[in-house]
């Protein structure tokens, strides 16, 4: 293994999001590779979209990057802001995503970073599309080794409901095109989950078992580290137990509030919950918060549940930090993934209520972790007796709550040696 002194190899890094981009589990991801991969042997150049192609941005978010990463940020459209009509596009516009004109600036700078610097691996990330097939374009022209970071699956099925994810025919079809080209060139394939993993060597059974990697998301020490200095003292009464969701929610989708909201109003009706005993907050609502508000109003938790707005990142650690327990929302359709947010949790800990799917990968690590109560996301009686044990958990002090010595494991700088390991295997 290369040491810190020992930093002469060049590596492309395809990733649409990067800083200032706000919102994306793949922009920390991509931004702490890219900070932890000199100290083994790696130099990353950079290649992402122009700010403006971001739907929402977080500007002190490129203080983060180190001034020593080459950037090169080139023009992107966005389909549904920059090419839309009375607030509709055509559907040819967003395949395979809404951001394909970045492939087009994307191409010709990259090849002149390459010339340039003679980077010994490319590497590519979802879940844009698009930065895979400029990995396979590159791939192509260059012979330069490449590794694409899947992270999760890029198609999927729902057997429970018999419905095809993504749901659009074009864009799905697309993206099974998109899969064939990267295993085809590819050098290796990389997933965040085992249950990803699994999928992917089912449907590709003639690559060998050592062309797909396993690297899981996880949490950034520095960050945390930073959130410890900005977190304020405690503003709720003390006899008020504090639940918080930290970041997006889509209802209507595997991470439906719906019955959470029904149980949590039947607790208020029978007397268990009131504002004096409890408080839930949705932190970092964007696009989704009026359709949010909409499920709050119709279960009469105006003075329970909270849609709040988006704070930086840092901040919202720092809410982590301070919370009374942490609560995560995943359904079947996304057994085979873990999100970036569950290790956050474990690094923050705190108690974890999971309303996920027993049967998913982010309930097998809880499990291996020995923390989290973990009820299904769509069964309001089971619910219920969670949410019960749990407020009783935390009232009394016993719920468990992850030990950091098992929680190192999961540091971004962990894996980043992880990925150095792959790059160190192949750009020999």
């Amino acid at each position: 293994m290369k040491t810190k002194r020992d930093i002469g190899n060049w590596v492309l890094m395809v990733a649409f999001h990067f800083p200032p981009q706000r919102g994306s589990s793949g922009s920390l991801r991509t931004l702490s590779f890219s900070r932890y991969l000199p100290e083994f042997g790696w130099k990353p150049i950079i290649l992402t979209a122009h700010p403006w192609a971001y739907p929402d941005v977080e500007p002190e978010s490129v203080f983060q990057v180190s001034p020593a990463i080459i950037v090169k940020r080139v023009f992107a459209l966005d389909a549904a802001r920059h090419l839309s009509l009375n607030g509709r596009y055509f559907d040819c516009t967003a395949i395979p995503d809404r951001w394909g004109s970045w492939l087009l600036g994307a191409i010709p700078s990259a090849l002149a970073m390459i010339r340039k610097y003679k980077p010994r691996v490319l590497w590519s990330t979802y879940p844009i599309s698009t930065a895979h097939v400029i990995g396979a374009i590159l791939r192509r022209l260059t012979g330069i080794p490449w590794i694409a970071d899947f992270r999760d699956p890029m198609v999927s099925y729902d057997a429970v409901k018999n419905e095809h994810w993504p749901r659009e025919p074009g864009v799905r079809k697309a993206r099974m095109w998109i899969e064939r080209l990267v295993v085809k060139y590819s050098t290796r394939a990389v997933f965040v989950a085992p249950g990803a993993l699994r999928v992917y060597a089912a449907r590709f059974p003639h690559k060998p078992s050592h062309y797909w990697a396993l690297i899981p998301n996880g949490y950034d020490e520095e960050s945390f580290l930073a959130a410890e200095t900005v977190a304020a003292m405690r503003t709720t009464p003390q006899e008020q137990v504090f639940l918080l969701h930290s970041g997006g929610i889509y209802p209507g989708s595997g991470r439906d509030p719906s019955a959470f909201f029904s149980a949590i109003a039947e607790l208020r009706d029978k007397g268990e919950l009131s504002p004096t005993n409890f408080k839930m907050s949705l932190r970092g609502s964007g696009r989704e918060a009026p359709q949010l508000r909409q499920l709050i109003f119709n279960y009469r938790l105006e003075e329970l549940v909270f849609a709040d707005a988006v704070i930086p990142y840092r901040n919202a650690l720092a809410e982590m930090l301070q919370a009374d327990g942490l609560v995560l929302f995943q359904g079947h359709l996304a057994n085979t993934a873990i999100p970036a947010k569950l290790y956050e949790y474990l690094r923050a800990r705190r108690p974890i209520l999971a309303l996920v799917d027993t049967a998913g990968d982010s309930a097998a690590l809880l499990r291996r972790v020995g923390v989290g109560e973990i009820v299904p996301s769509h069964d309001k009686e089971c619910i219920m007796s969670g949410l019960r044990n749990f407020l009783t958990q935390i009232r009394l002090h016993s719920a468990p709550v992850a030990e950091m010595s098992q929680v190192t494991q999961f540091s971004r700088q962990s894996s980043t040696q992880d990925l150095a390991r792959l790059f160190d295997e192949v750009g020999q």
